[in-house]
């Protein structure tokens, strides 16, 4: 059986760390991709000034960790640890460790002590069970040098923008600026944030915002540049995700008023902050900054047609939000293959190592970056489960859910993709892969559908032809795709 395309790109990195020996800039370079490997992996979250970035950072990690409140074009790393702590590096000097805690649910940094023109990147510690897979980035406003930065440091993107502008389409056309980018593009997710604000924020804007979304799959401008578009409001996702019992007894109360008095007083953020009311101003004050209008809105809606509890408003809030939908996105695409994006993302690196330093004999490294890419069957199967997860690929109904499982989109081991739901003999496990292989390979022939239609079953066919040409007996749970 042919290599997979990360043990293709480990074996490369080894075989070049051996040429470059003498090179102590490129050895410290390979060997940190090496380490990455077994690292969690590195998503951006990335756009335009007042975008929504650090409002969705605190949804995924289900706390008030961003901003940190630094100026100018610093990248704020958080990362798993076993409590809170921050970590400031400098353009000068050494690394240092500011007062940092949490207070309530929040991160708290004293950088009062620090210059903030000398600082390059603050890397925070924070005990939160997603952070134990992925490390998350947030970044500056988007600028070439961010793109660039991106690259190097990134596995992938989560990009934000209330709608999609041509800025937008160039930042993530600068991502893919890049022969091995161009090749893998599969490392994107666009994330239409402040949809709560969609059509003036009305109480449909969520279900407003989806469906643009679902117009911007289908757009040629975008649907290149990216795995798949989720309309997400980050406060409402927040505020699901971080709400305390004190501001659920708040909304109640609110939803509990006359209904006509709590529409006119909910009509405008002014009114709902200053008017004359039974609430004090500074808790309507507190709530507007953490649910916005529309939140306090929709939560009082919910609360009126059942939610009488603050688990079952949180869960509802969450799930409107968009946020449980970019969960499984970024579950999906990123997380379960994010060897195959640590390996992009050495390819990407490498490519730009051997075109700085040149030298005799990398021509044999070039020629298997080349190879790499052309045959990684990995990229494909991603490509095509970010289409059919994004509606951007469609397939008939009866064949859609059977081809995402069949290339790892219910999982990568052979039982997740062959949907066993009991342990398998062998022979039951080589039959269905032939079974499978027989019905797609028919299927990439079939006129009956389209030409993209039946790319997606070739796809399919070599996902098959992959699983029947590993070595030895095949057992259920054994991962399809595993690095040596």
């Amino acid at each position: 059986m042919s290599a997979t395309v990360d043990e293709a790109v480990w074996a490369i990195l080894h075989d070049a760390l051996r040429l470059y020996q003498d090179s102590p800039r490129a050895t410290n370079w390979l060997r940190h991709h090496i380490s990455r490997f077994d690292s969690p992996l590195r998503i951006a979250v990335a756009g335009r000034p007042g975008s929504g970035k650090s409002t969705v950072v605190n949804a995924i990690v289900g706390d008030e960790v961003a901003p940190i409140g630094v100026q100018g074009p610093v990248f704020t790393w958080y990362q798993d640890g076993p409590q809170p702590r921050a970590t400031v590096y400098m353009r000068q000097g050494p690394p240092s460790e500011p007062p940092a805690g949490r207070v309530g649910g929040r991160l708290d940094v004293d950088l009062t002590q620090v210059d903030p023109d000398g600082i390059t990147k603050i890397v925070v510690d924070w005990p939160a069970r997603v952070l134990r897979d992925i490390s998350l980035i947030d970044t500056p406003p988007i600028a070439d040098e961010i793109s660039e930065q991106l690259a190097a440091e990134a596995d992938a993107l989560l990009y934000m923008t209330p709608q999609v502008h041509v800025m937008d389409v160039r930042f993530l056309q600068s991502t893919q600026d890049h022969p091995v980018a161009r090749a893998a593009p599969v490392n994107a997710i666009v994330l239409l944030s402040r949809a709560d604000e969609t059509g003036g924020g009305r109480i449909d804007a969520l279900t407003a915002a989806k469906q643009v979304a679902r117009r911007y799959r289908r757009d040629a401008r975008v649907r290149g540049l990216c795995q798949n578009v989720i309309a997400v409001s980050g406060l409402v996702g927040q505020a699901g995700r971080t709400m305390p019992e004190d501001v659920y007894r708040t909304l109640a109360a609110l939803a509990a008023a006359p209904r006509s008095e709590t529409e006119e007083l909910l009509l405008t953020a002014d009114r709902f902050t200053r008017a004359e009311h039974a609430l004090p101003s500074a808790m309507r004050r507190e709530l507007a900054d953490q649910l916005g209008i529309f939140g306090i809105r929709l939560s009082a809606a919910l609360i009126r047609q059942g939610a009488d509890t603050r688990n079952k408003l949180a869960s509802e809030l969450v799930q409107r939000s968009g946020l449980n939908e970019l969960k499984e996105s970024v579950s999906r695409l990123f997380i379960d293959r994010g060897k195959v994006l640590k390996a992009r993302s050495a390819l990407l690196g490498l490519d730009v190592m051997l075109r700085m330093e040149p030298k005799p004999g990398a021509a044999n490294l070039v020629t298997e970056v080349e190879r790499v890419l052309a045959g990684a069957h990995e990229f494909h199967e991603l490509r095509l489960l970010g289409g059919l997860l994004s509606g951007r690929t469609r397939l008939p109904e009866e064949l859609a859910a059977e081809a995402a499982r069949l290339i790892g989109g219910a999982g990568t081991s052979l039982d997740a993709r062959l949907g066993f739901d009991r342990e398998p003999s062998p022979s039951e496990i080589q039959a269905a892969i032939r079974d499978a292989q027989i019905k797609w390979r028919e299927q990439s022939e079939n006129p009956l559908l389209d030409s993209s239609e039946r790319e997606a079953a070739r796809v399919v066919v070599r996902s098959c032809e992959a699983m029947l040409a590993r070595p030895g007996p095949v057992m259920a749970g054994e991962t399809g795709w595993p690095r040596g």
